[in-house]
């Protein structure tokens, strides 16, 4: 009993004394670690079982990853047309390069689509449209291949800075990240704002420190991230996040150059919709509700159907899911950290809100969330060592993946 006592209060030294100070999980006590290995098991077998992209209506929902190139099909490899939401960006787009003003064209483009224009969050922000305009489809392809590039070397350097980022695991993190942003070389999908929004967070992320002293390196990352917002306004929780964390440290100077970006975004967005406002009509029908309320199949959809995730079943799509957020959620560090609160917050708000052809709305995180794949095994591991100590022969620390 008293050795039972101990294992709960978590005094088990050559178990804990043994794992690195990163291993979350290893230092958990015994009945934490068991709470948290059911609570485990029972969401990857939730996720097992989840529906993948199905909607009530039984309309086909498109994934980024059917179309291997513009036009293709990855089923048969059959031309088809280009998705309707897709043909409004490219007409935006070629409108601007003639020399038209976004904003005198935009509401009468989406009513010619049927697309609602009310309210203003309907009608994306002009940034994608001119930034495309200006660099043309070859600008697109290199500026796709050079924002891929920078997130792994962003990263690279990252995890060389990071407790857990020896060089095995930073090989295969690496490897894990380039599966998730390797999705933004897709030319078919250049037009779609959260593509580039979500890479552009990614490398955000990866540009971002936290020194010992509990400041931050963030002017670089501060400036991607501005331009991920002002390409899709979902990038609003990072930066709001970015500047909760930072004020958590005390780091009064970087949390205010985050919230006030967060200001400087507002009053954009304010003049965005105001805009818009004014061509409103009032025989024009508003957007049906994003108050969608999916649940567990929300999440897992928005993330399996923005991502390479798409290529495997339904049964093994969801249960990865989890396992990210497992492997980011062991991983205590800076990044590690942050990137759990991130992780978790954009997964309630997908459970809530959007609708299943909102499935995109997961481009904004799914880049980076393959970095947790490379922390998964070493994340389950640790739980069942810490749950049933003695159940393993070999410790937490000598499983370097």
């Amino acid at each position: 009993m008293g050795d039972d006592a101990g294992d709960s209060a978590g005094i088990r030294p050559q178990v804990v004394a043994s794992a690195p100070a990163w291993d979350r999980f290893a230092h958990w006590p015994v009945l934490r670690a068991r709470l948290g290995l059911l609570a485990l098991v029972l969401l990857l077998v939730a996720a097992a079982l989840t529906p993948i992209g199905e909607r009530e209506d039984k309309v086909e929902t498109k994934s980024f990853v059917e179309n291997l190139a513009p036009g293709q099909s990855a089923k048969d490899g059959a031309e088809r047309p280009r998705d309707d939401d897709l043909v409004l960006y490219d007409h935006a787009i070629a409108r601007i390069r003639k020399g038209e003003n976004y904003y005198d064209f935009i509401v009468a483009e989406h009513r010619r689509a049927n697309y609602p224009v009310r309210p203003g969050f309907t009608v994306r922000l002009p940034t994608l449209a001119y930034i495309e305009a200006w660099i043309g489809e070859p600008g697109q392809i290199v500026a796709a291949i050079v924002l891929m590039f920078a997130v792994l070397l962003a990263w690279w350097r990252r995890l060389g800075e990071e407790p857990g980022g020896e060089q095995k695991r930073r090989l295969l993190t690496l490897a894990f990240l380039f599966l998730g942003v390797a999705l933004g070389l897709n030319r078919y999908y250049f037009v779609l704002h959260e593509l580039w929004s979500g890479t552009l967070l990614a490398l955000a992320f990866g540009l971002h420190r936290v020194r010992a002293d509990g400041t931050g390196r963030w002017g670089a990352a501060l400036a991607v991230a501005a331009l991920a917002l002002a390409i899709r306004e979902h990038a609003l929780p990072f930066v709001l996040l970015m500047a909760a964390m930072a004020f958590w440290r005390r780091d009064w100077r970087e949390g205010a150059a985050w919230s006030a970006l967060v200001a400087a975004f507002l009053v954009a967005l304010s003049v965005h919709h105001h805009v818009i406002a004014a061509q409103v009509l009032p025989s024009d029908p508003p957007s049906a509700s994003w108050l969608g309320l999916r649940g567990l199949s929300g999440w897992l959809s928005n993330i399996v159907m923005s991502s390479n995730l798409r290529f495997l079943p339904g049964w093994l799509a969801g249960p990865a899911v989890v396992l990210m957020m497992a492997g980011w959620a062991n991983w205590r560090s800076p990044a590690g950290a942050f990137g759990t609160l991130l992780f978790l917050g954009y997964g309630l708000a997908f459970m809530i809100a959007g609708r299943a052809d909102n499935f995109y709305w997961g481009a904004e995180i799914a880049p980076a969330m393959f970095i947790g794949l490379a922390f998964a095994s070493r994340a389950v591991k640790s739980l069942i060592v810490a749950a049933f100590p003695g159940l393993l022969d070999d410790d937490p620390s000598e499983a370097s993946a």
